[in-house]
């Protein structure tokens, strides 16, 4: 048998479910900004702060609160 004689099955491709990801509510906006300047007044740079607030608005449109996003970012 030559190579490229069978048919090969190709499987179905099916999408990966993934997490869905809304928009903040003003609550959640209000949160981080507390939060924020909070981080602030602690000593962060600039720097810093950008790559905290990123990380932690991730974590928070998937659900978590501001001190539990921040509690998983910091462990």
């Amino acid at each position: 048998m030559a190579y490229g004689d069978e048919k090969m099955e190709t499987k179905p491709t099916m999408k990966k479910a993934t997490a869905t990801r809304g928009k903040m509510s003003d609550a959640q906006k209000s949160d981080l900004k507390k939060h924020m300047d909070k981080m602030k007044k602690g000593g962060m740079s600039a720097s810093e702060m950008k790559s905290h607030r990123m990380k932690l608005m991730s974590r928070m449109r998937r659900g978590m609160t501001a001190s539990s996003a921040h509690k998983d970012l910091m462990k």
